[in-house]
């Protein structure tokens, strides 16, 4: 802990902050870690956590079978959807293969909860409901939400024993689609879920006293595979800026967003498509899995469906129509219009770099993630001229229901390197054996976090075990260091690769002064989404993901020059 919060302090503050370290080393904190292990005894994992946040990314597709078109929304999303429905098949069966981290096998208990899960919310607390069952654990949910112009329809999947094909449920959408665009829009129930938790817990208490039949449908959803949005926006996308499709698939329209859901599918009216999910029941990397079978699915296919036409006489999709009032009525109107005020407050940008990517990284011997992640770090002195500190995430799956772990990215090492890039006396032999030194202690640190040697999870089990046992807070929490570098949630660069796959993701910054930072390297180039806030007069998405882009070349150049 004290080595990642010395490049914010000064030698006094250090000093201070060390005597508080060790006070915490010797007295409470030994005290709260006997706690920590006796709840440990009872649990393999004291650790999951609730983020009011989602997630989102765009579907890679305009790079080969789907350039974006108007007038294929369905069709594509009917092929999509299947290609979904056969994983959820797969995980049913238990046949979804152990995915492993060089020879070490990983957790998968994460994909559980891909389908027919919720977060449900509370006056003081959120819960999350999983209705998912494997084959041999019985009856599981099959029914898909589809959510259009305010209104909420729902169908079965599996028809006589067998799965709805591509051609059904394209008869299901369309009839829902057509019912749509020639009635009144619906009173868009689900902009409900982008409110405020405790609101929405109370709003949600209010439908249900409303009319019971409320529950039932809310229920119906909860209990859902996931939720399909037919969204009427045409974002713009190309292979090298999927800029609109990734902002419009975090923060579109909200009567067409099932916020609680894990898993919801956007698909655009221009054929283009996003996912949007919820963060709290898992990681980023258990979508990315399944959004890349389907792909690959989709690729090997040419994006049609090869079999056959025929259509079966399945029921008609219902609608699920809420009781409502004026009050409720007034609160939809009352949190869209929040909700708006909001997301227009955010700048997003999704842009590929595409001079080099993980090829050439690796062939200068240099960790593809480490790489960025110093570009970051170098991206943002530039910018801000002082150090920022950094969240990135680390995977614990190696663990019984292992989620995540921070890596603190920003190291004395990685201010050192900072310095000697923007110090024109600085020599290249110099620079070069900063930057190395930089990579390895960062390699270090990923390995010691992936391996259970990591310190803020830690640190927030030992204050949340004071809390539950109504102890006062330790001092170390609420020390400027421990805010300062990160603590608490106060990251400003939130940031996490998203793997080597088409696939990428995104979400918000942590803090109203910082950026979320999220990446994925292919092996010809490296995708980036970078967000923060307009209302902050010191950050822009925009300069800063061009200035990391410039410093991915001056890394290489810096490699190069030392050949030469």
């Amino acid at each position: 802990f004290l080595f990642t919060v010395k490049p914010f302090l000064n030698q006094e503050e250090y000093q201070r902050t060390e005597d508080i370290v060790k006070k915490f080393e010797n007295g409470i904190g030994k005290e709260l870690h006997q706690k920590l292990l006796e709840r440990a005894k009872t649990r393999r994992n004291w650790v999951s956590t609730q983020i009011h946040c989602n997630m989102g990314g765009p579907g890679p597709f305009i790079e080969h079978c789907w350039p974006a078109k108007e007038g294929t929304q369905i069709e594509r999303a009917s092929i999509n959807l299947w290609h979904t429905l056969k994983f959820w098949d797969l995980l049913r069966a238990e046949k979804v293969a152990i995915e492993r981290s060089r020879d070490d096998v990983l957790d998968m208990s994460q994909f559980r909860m891909l389908f027919c899960t919720c977060k449900i919310p509370g006056v003081t607390r959120d819960s999350i409901s999983s209705y998912f069952k494997t084959e041999t654990e019985g009856e599981c949910p099959s029914h898909l939400i589809v959510l259009c112009r305010g209104r909420v329809f729902a169908f079965d999947t599996i028809h006589e024993g067998n799965m709805v094909t591509p051609p059904e449920i394209f008869r299901q959408l369309t009839y829902i689609q057509k019912r749509c665009h020639s009635e009144p829009d619906g009173p868009g129930v689900a902009a409900l879920t982008s409110n405020e938790r405790t609101k929405w817990a109370e709003l949600r208490e209010y439908l249900i006293d409303l009319d019971p039949k409320n529950l039932t449908l809310l229920e119906k959803i909860q209990r859902s595979l996931f939720v399909v949005c037919l969204d009427d926006s045409s974002p713009h996308a190309t292979p090298e800026d999927y800029t609109e499709v990734t902002r419009l698939g975090l923060t579109g329209d909200p009567t067409v967003r099932w916020g609680d859901k894990s898993y919801n599918s956007i698909f655009f009216s221009n054929g283009t498509c996003s996912a949007f999910c919820d963060h709290s029941p898992f990681d980023a990397m258990a979508l990315i899995t399944m959004l890349a079978y389907a792909e690959k699915k989709i690729l090997e296919n040419e994006g049609k469906w090869k079999g056959s036409d025929k259509v079966r006489d399945i029921p008609w999709p219902e609608e699920l129509v809420f009781t409502v009032d004026q009050k409720i009525i007034s609160e939809i109107g009352r949190t869209k219009e929040l909700y708006y005020e909001k997301v227009s407050d955010l700048q997003l940008v999704n842009y590929a770099f595409t001079s080099f990517g993980k090829a050439l990284i690796r062939k200068k011997k240099l960790h593809p993630d480490t790489f960025v992640q110093l570009a970051l770090q170098l991206g943002y002195y530039k910018c801000h001229g002082r150090p920022g500190c950094c969240y990135e995430t680390a995977m614990t799956r190696r663990f019984y229901h292992g989620r995540t772990e921070t890596v603190r990215s920003c190291t004395m090492e990685a201010v050192e390197w900072c310095k000697s890039m923007l110090d024109p006396s600085s020599s290249t032999y110099e620079r070069l054996q900063l930057m190395h030194k930089a990579f390895a202690k960062h390699n270090k640190m990923r390995k010691d976090c992936e391996n259970g040697r990591g310190f803020d999870r830690h640190l927030l089990g030992l204050l949340l075990i004071a809390q539950e046992q109504g102890l006062p807070v330790p001092e170390l929490y609420v020390d400027n260091a421990f805010t300062a570098s990160g603590g608490g949630g106060n990251f400003v660069l939130s940031t996490s690769l998203t793997g080597y796959t088409r696939l990428s993701g995104s979400a918000l910054p942590m803090v109203q002064h910082g950026y979320g930072f999220f990446y994925s390297i292919r092996d010809d180039r490296i995708l980036v989404a970078c967000s923060s806030w307009k209302s902050c007069p010191e950050t822009d998405a925009e300069v800063l993901c061009r200035t990391v882009f410039q410093c991915f070349q001056d890394m290489l150049q810096l490699t190069v020059a030392a050949q030469l």
